[in-house]
């Protein structure tokens, strides 16, 4: 992979490889911008097959953070860590406390917090080691459920662009991955009376779990998640879904979920979202309740607070659509215009020195 042309053309600022000689920790951390302020992303840890795919996966993630937190209106910039490993081999607290020292040495430009298999308990390890992480027990917590209940303001907001009406009640969803996100996701729908929801997933844990609890919610395996007839499609799992081959079997009328990089390509299948008639929700906008969230955590958290501002996303995910209307161009390009002209009235409002 040729690092450095991928991070001049997308404006990246940091890409940093740390190894851990006692514990085995092998990790990416990447800060992409932080105009609005110290980059701020989740540590995911995955068994990536190969060194590069690693390396795609954080600067995508990490550029998605920019845009994230300014759509959010926040003043953070975007970063992301990636660990290398089987979750259920390597995982212990003096894992955690090192990668928690290699944060500790970035002096406060990144913040990180929990992502994909890693837990608030794991960052309590992180947190011995460094101040510059969040998501923590006895603050905001879990990030999951406000992560899924600004999904939900966001799939209002696509039903009112579609349907002219915002009610969940009477609509049919398939819900693509129940692990975290979508799990509470399902939950969510199901309290304002979906008419029908149905799931995949690929953990048999995961599973069984929504089907005791659920179990009005219908499984479909893997493959089947695409094609059904449902309003709302929500992907809530990993990235890169919306591509050549599962478009074409889409009978929905929107896709929006808490899915980080939804479109395998952005330009290309945004564009092929928008001419099969199919409302896109742009990922980074619509999934930032738990960003959101635990961004009240630098500030002094207060739970209804966080979730006022996470409602929010329902005006933004409007005005996304407004701009993609107004300049004839697909959703996931309108979000990045959304969030490009925040950062750039920013950066242009601190030109002058004001000291503080």
């Amino acid at each position: 992979m040729k690092k450095f042309e991928y991070m001049e053309k997308h404006g990246y600022e940091q890409l940093v490889f740390f190894y851990d000689k006692t514990t085995g920790l092998k990790g990416i951390t990447c800060i992409h911008d932080t105009t609005l302020g110290p980059a701020l992303g989740g540590t995911r840890l995955w068994n990536y097959e190969k060194e590069d795919d690693a390396t795609l996966d954080v600067l995508r993630l990490a550029r998605g953070m920019t845009y994230k937190a300014a759509a959010a209106g926040l003043n953070l910039g975007g970063g992301k860590t990636v660990l290398i490993g089987d979750a259920s081999k390597v995982k212990s607290e003096a894992y955690f406390r090192g990668l928690g020292r290699y944060v500790q040495s970035l002096n406060g430009r990144y913040i990180t917090a929990e992502d994909i298999n890693t837990s608030t308990k794991d960052m309590d390890y992180v947190n011995m080691e460094t101040d510059y992480v969040v998501g923590l027990e006895g603050k905001s917590g879990n990030p999951s459920p406000m992560t899924a209940l600004g999904a939900f303001h966001g799939i209002q907001a696509s039903l009112e662009e579609v349907y002219g009406d915002m009610t969940i009640e009477g609509r049919t969803f398939s819900v693509q991955g129940a692990g975290q996100t979508g799990y509470y996701l399902i939950g969510y729908l199901l309290e304002a009376k979906a008419k029908k929801i149905y799931f995949t997933e690929i953990n048999e844990q995961h599973i069984n779990k929504v089907k005791k609890e659920f179990p009005e919610v219908e499984f479909v395996q893997p493959d089947d998640i695409y094609g059904l007839e449902v309003d709302v499609f929500a992907p809530c799992a990993l990235g890169a879904v919306m591509n050549d081959q599962t478009i074409p079997q889409l009978k929905c009328k929107i896709v929006a979920g808490t899915a980080n990089n939804v479109l395998e390509d952005e330009e290309k299948h945004g564009n092929m979202l928008k001419e099969a008639g199919v409302l896109y929700a742009p990922d980074f906008v619509i999934n930032a309740g738990g960003l959101i969230n635990v961004y009240h955590e630098l500030q002094g958290y207060n739970r209804e607070k966080a979730k006022r501002d996470i409602s929010r996303i329902y005006d933004r995910m409007r005005d996304v659509y407004r701009l993609a209307r107004e300049n004839d161009t697909h959703t996931q390009q309108a979000a990045k215009l959304f969030a490009k002209e925040r950062i750039k009235t920013i950066s242009n409002l601190r030109a002058n020195y004001i000291k503080r």
